[in-house]
C-alpha cells in the first residue's frame, strides 16, 4: 500500500532520515551548551581574568628604605624623589624597535636594554630599565609616548646619603637584586627590579630597612598608556636604624686618615659600641647605589686601593708589637715571668744559628715586663714566647678574640689568624717549627689581625679582662607602630686574668705615652695608655726609611684607651706603609681621644626622638 506518491519503503526511509538529523542536532546543541558551560562557567575566571588584564596593569609600588641615623639623630641615609623607567612587555608588539627607541631617546646601550627585558617573568610584569633617570629624560619619554607602547615612567624613593663617603663603609650601598639573589630564599618576596642592601648594614639589616611593597591597578588604553589608577595599595615603609657612631667622630678620624691607608677604630669598652670606624680609601655609596655599567664596576673592584675593601673590619695585617699586650697578660697568668723578672737585652736573641734582631741595636740592658713594654723590648718577648710556647699563646690569644669574628654587624668580617700547631698542620700540611715561636711573640710571622679585633683588645684590657661584642646598632625604630627597640650590649666573655694583672698591664701602658715608644700620643686633656707598633711588610730591608719605596714600608700601629682611671673609650690606629707606630699612629689616636672627650663633655649621647622627624632632601613615603 502506498501513501500518496510514496511507497512505504520510501516513507520508512525518510523517517529514518529525519531522525538521524534531529538526533544530530540535538548532538550540536548539545556540544555548543556544554562549550558555552566550559567557556562561561569552568574557565569564566580565567577568561574575565584575561579580559581585566586586556584592561588593567597591577603596577608594583616600592617602598622607602627605613632611615638611618647616628648615635645624635644626625641622619646619615634618607630618600629622595627621582624617576623610574618601566616596560610592560605584554604591550610592546615589536621588542626590538622599542630597544632601539629607547636606547636613542636615552643614551643606553642596546645590550643592556635587551638584558633588562629578559629577565625572568611573565609578560604582565614590568620589567625595570632604568632608575634615577634626570628630569630632561623623563620629559622625553613622556613626549614620545604614544610611539612607546608600555613604557611608564613611575615617580619612586631613591636612596640618598647626605655625607657622600662619610662613613661609606659601614653604611654601604644598595642596589637592584640580582638573578642570583633572587634564587635565595631571603628574597623569596621581592621581585626583578627590587632594591636590596648590597654592603655595610644596608645589607646586614636590610630586612629591617627594605620595607614591602605596595601595588596599584591602572587603567590603560589599546597601546598600554595609563588612563587612571583604580586601586592603590600604600606599601610600608622600612624600618629606622640608629647607629652607635658619633658621625662627628667618624668624619674626625676619615679626615686624620687623609689620603693615607689604614683604618681607625674607636669603641665604648664598657659596651662594645663603635664610636668610628674609619677605613681609606673609601667610596661614595651615592655613585655605587645606581645601575653602573661593567666598565665602570670592573674600574672600581680593579682599583688598586681596593676601596670597597673595609680595612678596619676586611684588613689582614701583623699586629706587631701591639701583640705584646695579650702576651705580657699570658706571660703573668701562666708564670712564665713574675712581674719583678728581668730579661737581659744586648740587642739580639741568639736561637740556634741565628740572631733575632731587637729594634734598638745597642739594647735595652736589663728590663722587666714593665720596662719591656714602655720601650717596646723585642727581646724580652723573644725569651717569653720561647718559654711559653705556641699552643698557650694562641690559646691566650683566642680568648682575647684573636683569629675568630668579633661578630660586629658587618658582611664579610675576616678573622686573621691565631697560629697554633694544629692550625700550621692543617693549614700549611707542616709541622711547627720552634724559631717561627719567637717571631710571632712580637706580632709576626703567621700572626695576622684586624684593627677591629686590635681596638676590641684594647678594650678588654680597660674594662678588666670583660670583652663585649662590637656593637654598630644601637636601636630599630619600627615605622608602623613608632616602637622603638633598643639593642643590648652583648658580653661575650671574660678572660680568665688576675684584676692585678690588668693593673699592672695598664699601669705600663700609661708609661708608654707618658716616657715610652708613644710619647707622641701625650696630653693635657686627658690620661692616654698605649701600645705601639711596626708591623713588617717586607723581610728584607737595607738603607733608610726613605730611600726604601713605600709600598715596602712598615705598618705603623697604635693601641689606647683613655682616661687610665676610668677608661671610656678605647682606640686602634692602622695606618698603611707609614713606619713607627710612635710617630705615624699616635698622634692620630690622640686627636679621636681628646675629640671624644670634648664631644661627651659638652652632650651625653642619647638616642632622639625621630618617631616625626622630617626627612631632610626628600620624604621618607614614595610619591
Amino acid at each position: 500500500m502506498a501513501t500518496g506518491n510514496y511507497s512505504e519503503g520510501e516513507f520508512g526511509d525518510f523517517y529514518r532520515r529525519l531522525m538521524i538529523l534531529r538526533v544530530g542536532l540535538f548532538l550540536v546543541v548539545a556540544l555548543l551548551g556544554l562549550r558555552l558551560w566550559h567557556l562561561q562557567v569552568r574557565e569564566g575566571p580565567y577568561y574575565r581574568d584575561l579580559s581585566e588584564n586586556n584592561r588593567t596593569r597591577q603596577v608594583l609600588m616600592e617602598p622607602a628604605r627605613g632611615l638611618i641615623y647616628d648615635r645624635n639623630g644626625v641622619l646619615l641615609a634618607n630618600n629622595v624623589p627621582s624617576f623610574t623607567l618601566y616596560v610592560t612587555l605584554e604591550d610592546v608588539k615589536d621588542r626590538e624597535v622599542l630597544v632601539e627607541k629607547l636606547s636613542d631617546l636615552l643614551g643606553l646601550d642596546q645590550a643592556f636594554i635587551r638584558k633588562k627585558l629578559g629577565g625572568k617573568g611573565g609578560k604582565l610584569l614590568m620589567r625595570k630599565i632604568k632608575d634615577r633617570l634626570t628630569l630632561r629624560d623623563a620629559v622625553l619619554i613622556e613626549s614620545h609616548r604614544l610611539d612607546l607602547p608600555g613604557v611608564m615612567v613611575q615617580v619612586e624613593s631613591q636612596r640618598n646619603y647626605p655625607g657622600g663617603v662619610t662613613a661609606s663603609h659601614l653604611l654601604g650601598y644598595v642596589g637592584e637584586i640580582s638573578a642570583e639573589q633572587l634564587e635565595k630564599s631571603e628574597f623569596s618576596d621581592l621581585h626583578q627590579g627590587s632594591i636590596v642592601g648590597q654592603y655595610g648594614v644596608e645589607k646586614s639589616f636590610d630586612r629591617h630597612v627594605r620595607g614591602q611593597a605596595g601595588n596599584k591597578r591602572v587603567e590603560v588604553d589599546a597601546h598600554g598608556h595609563e588612563k587612571r589608577v583604580e586601586v592603590v595599595e600604600k606599601p610600608q615603609a622600612g624600618n629606622d636604624l640608629h647607629l652607635t657612631i658619633d658621625i662627628r667622630l667618624q668624619k674626625l678620624a676619615e679626615d686624620l686618615l687623609g689620603q693615607e691607608h689604614g683604618a681607625i677604630v674607636a669603641l665604648d669598652p664598657a659596651s662594645g659600641d663603635i664610636l668610628a670606624m674609619a677605613s681609606r680609601p673609601a667610596f661614595d655609596p651615592n655613585v655605587l647605589s645606581r645601575e653602573l655599567t661593567s666598565k665602570q664596576w670592573v674600574e672600581i673592584v680593579q682599583d688598586e686601593g681596593r676601596p670597597l675593601n673595609n680595612r678596619a673590619s676586611q684588613g689582614q695585617y701583623p699586629p706587631g708589637s701591639t701583640f705584646k699586650v695579650p702576651m705580657a697578660v699570658a706571660a703573668l697568668e701562666t708564670k712564665t715571668m713574675a712581674p719583678s723578672s728581668t730579661v737581659f737585652c744586648n740587642g739580639g736573641y741568639q736561637f740556634g744559628n741565628r740572631v733575632f734582631r731587637d729594634w734598638k741595636k745597642t739594647g735595652h740592658g736589663a728590663v722587666n715586663l714593665h720596662a719591656a713594654l714602655v720601650h717596646s723590648c723585642d727581646v724580652y718577648f723573644y725569651t717569653v714566647g720561647q718559654r711559653m710556647g705556641i699552643d698557650v699563646m694562641a690559646e691566650f690569644g683566642k680568648e682575647f678574640g684573636l683569629g675568630q669574628g668579633t661578630g660586629v654587624e658587618l658582611p664579610s668580617e675576616r678573622v686573621g689568624i691565631m697560629p697554633s700547631t694544629s692550625w700550621k698542620q692543617k693549614a700549611k700540611k707542616e709541622p711547627w717549627y720552634p724559631g717561627e715561636t719567637i717571631s710571632a711573640a712580637i706580632g709576626q710571622g703567621y700572626v695576622t689581625v684586624t684593627p677591629l679585633q686590635m681596638a676590641n683588645v684594647m678594650g678588654t684590657v680597660a674594662n678588666d679582662g670583660v670583652n663585649y661584642r662590637p656593637r654598630l646598632v644601637r636601636a630599630v625604630m619600627d615605622r608602623m607602630t613608632g616602637h622603638l627597640q633598643e639593642l643590648p650590649a652583648v658580653p661575650r666573655g671574660k678572660i680568665n686574668a688576675k684584676p692585678e694583672t690588668f693593673r699592672i698591664i695598664k699601669e705600663a701602658m700609661a708609661d708608654v705615652v707618658k716616657e715610652g715608644t708613644a710619647t707622641r700620643a701625650k696630653s693635657s686633656l686627658v690620661t692616654i695608655g698605649g701600645k705601639t707598633g711596626t708591623a713588617q711588610v717586607a723581610a728584607l730591608r737595607t738603607g733608610p726609611e726613605e730611600s726604601i719605596p713605600k709600598k715596602f714600608r712598615d705598618h705603623a700601629w697604635f693601641i689606647a684607651f683613655a682616661p687610665v682611671e676610668s677608661p671610656k673609650i678605647a682606640v686602634a690606629v692602622l695606618v698603611e706603609h707609614m713606619g713607627h707606630g710612635g710617630s705615624a699612629a699616635a698622634p692620630l689616636a690622640k686627636e679621636v681621644i681628646e675629640a671624644y672627650v670634648k664631644l661627651t663633655t659638652e652632650m651625653p649621647a642619647a638616642i632622639p626622638d625621630t618617631s616625626t622627624t622630617e626627612n631632610p632632601q626628600g620624604t621618607s613615603e614614595p610619591l
